[in-house]
């Protein structure tokens, strides 16, 4: 029995916790135009994984992300949470299940906190909306987020305003995990601070992530901020994916002819490795999600495009050589 039960704890541990087959998120402008912000997107996420997703503005990055959740209601395809299919729309009573499972942490702390709320109140709200806590074990438990993300208690009477860019994104975060959430989306939680704050936030969220055990999924531009907090990276380009793989092998060895546009563009902090690297120049601009090309999205711009390209989209599949790989490139077809 006890071997029965070690069997079906393993089986359990891998399945992943987050299963997304074939999303599209369109958004429906009137008079026969639609966008294609999400399209098709594949992807498994495994408990207490960090998955770094990069791609230009404009790829659907941030669509993704708030899709996942059900902010936005999802065109086609699925997700699964633990093995359960969710609602392609929610209702107040979806959100309400799910809350404490999935949360939110947003791109811009000067927008994402209501400026008529105490920061006691907005740290709070989720504990009085989706617990049965009083008045006081809610203001417990504020005190010691403030504390955890490095604030102090007396903060709590305070509003928005009062703080920096860097404390406003600290009250976001523990917003975000008072619920002690196991899937949280970073929808770039840095991009809006001040360089010699980003790592500091960077920091933050890594020991939270170990300290709770929480699955991440890291929206950013800065590759490099990306590899160092991933264990994935998931490339994106006009609402698809393009490439998948450990974060590490794919800043230092991408294969589609996107990530090394983006690898090259990322300076190197190391001038020496700066120097010695090849720079990759691409033509031409991203297509509109209004008017997506036929075949292989990049094609418009990949030095290495062949007729294929033009006429077969590309999926993305395992590398032949490297498992751990996945690549939407007729190249490794």
């Amino acid at each position: 029995m006890d071997d029965l039960n070690t069997a079906t704890a393993s089986a359990a541990d891998q399945q992943p916790l987050l299963e997304i087959d074939g999303l599209s998120r369109y958004f429906d402008l009137g008079k026969g135009r639609r966008v294609h912000a999400v399209d098709g997107v594949s992807l498994n996420i495994g408990a207490r994984e960090i998955v770094g997703l990069v791609g230009e503005s404009g790829s659907g990055k941030s669509t993704l992300g708030k899709t996942l959740i059900g902010l936005h209601d999802k065109t086609a395809g699925s997700v699964r949470w633990r093995g359960e299919t969710l609602p392609a729309r929610y209702r107040a009573a979806d959100f309400r299940r799910l809350a404490k499972s999935m949360q939110m942490i947003f791109q811009d702390p000067y927008s994402s906190l209501n400026p008529r709320m105490t920061v006691g109140e907005i740290i709070g709200e989720g504990l009085r909306l989706h617990t049965g806590l009083g008045t006081n074990a809610i203001r417990e438990q504020v005190a010691a987020w403030l504390r955890r993300v490095g604030l102090e208690p007396d903060h709590m009477g305070r509003y928005p305003h009062e703080f920096s860019g860097g404390q406003r994104q600290r009250i976001g975060i523990a917003r975000a995990l008072i619920l002690e959430p196991e899937f949280v989306v970073c929808d770039e939680p840095i991009s809006a601070l001040d360089v010699s704050v980003q790592a500091q936030v960077i920091r933050l969220l890594g020991e939270l992530q170990d300290n709770l055990g929480l699955t991440l999924l890291f929206i950013a531009h800065d590759l490099s901020m990306v590899r160092y907090l991933s264990d994935r990276m998931a490339v994106m380009y006009l609402g698809g994916l393009v490439e998948v793989g450990p974060s590490d092998d794919v800043y230092f060895d991408p294969r589609h002819p996107y990530t090394e546009l983006l690898i090259s563009s990322n300076p190197e902090p190391d001038p020496a490795r700066e120097r010695a690297r090849a720079s990759v120049t691409l033509a031409g601009e991203i297509p509109s999600p209004l008017n997506v090309p036929p075949g292989c999205r990049f094609a418009t711009r990949c030095p290495k495009v062949m007729e294929r390209c033009h006429r077969e989209r590309p999926a993305l599949l395992p590398l032949k050589d490297v498992s751990t790989r996945q690549v939407a490139c007729h190249l490794y077809a």
